[in-house]
């Protein structure tokens, strides 16, 4: 299951071309990804009682073409799981028309807040405390 959600683009999200600013676009992966995490049934509270905090490690984006104001773009999260302490997160960009406007992976885990390392099963920490791990893939 691929996770989405739509976000308006908003004047002050542009730049001095008129299409959204490259920054921005990271805020909007941000967001869907915390929106992803709430479908899922994951809160703050819950992540801080379990002692750990979702963290980037590195993003990529390309782009293929602009957003400008009054578009409306449909951001989706799709988790890609394998072994060790990280997992991939692709996310396809579309506007409201459904051409793709830019793709963003990245590189993430889950950080022990005491220990302050990636924990060694993120996939086993975010199943065990999602009330639906499906928007996660798990």
């Amino acid at each position: 299951m691929t996770f989405s959600v739509r976000i308006a683009v908003r004047g002050y999200e542009l730049d001095t071309q008129g299409h959204v600013n490259g920054a921005v676009y990271h805020q909007y992966g941000d967001h869907a990804r915390w929106e992803c995490l709430r479908a899922a049934g994951v809160t703050v509270a819950s992540m801080r009682a379990d002692g750990i905090s979702p963290v980037t490690l590195e993003n990529t984006i390309r782009y293929h073409r602009e957003l400008r104001e009054g578009d409306e773009v449909e951001v989706t999260c799709g988790f890609v799981w394998g072994e060790g302490k990280t997992f991939l997160i692709v996310q396809e960009y579309r506007g409201s028309d459904g051409e793709l406007a830019a793709e963003v992976s990245s590189v993430g885990g889950l950080l022990d807040l005491e220990e302050r390392r990636l924990v060694p099963d993120p996939a086993g920490r975010w199943r065990a405390l999602a009330a639906d791990p499906a928007p996660l893939g798990l």
